[in-house]
């Protein structure tokens, strides 16, 4: 399963998303530091969910890290979130 598979998988079983892209945007980042040659690393997510309804931007960043996890995240380099209810 590919690392833009696996974010979605989690981020829909934690969220319940009415709108959900991931978008591995990788080939843009090709040769710049920390950016691994197999790509995969830098990834955009627009999240629309009611379950970050009442929540602050930085609660809402911390639940969608908190649902990916240690292991996912610290296999990403850059994680571009636009969250909303």
């Amino acid at each position: 399963m590919s690392v833009r598979q696996e974010i979605e998988e989690k981020l829909r079983a934690a969220f319940a998303p009415r709108e959900l892209v991931v978008e591995d945007d990788s080939a843009s980042h090709a040769g710049h530091s920390g950016a691994p040659a197999g790509g995969e690393s830098h990834f955009n997510v627009l999240l629309r969910s009611s379950d970050l309804s009442g929540k602050s931007r930085v609660a809402r960043h911390r639940a969608v890290h908190a649902a990916l996890g240690p292991e996912l995240i610290g296999r990403i380099h850059a994680l571009a979130l636009d969250l909303d209810v």
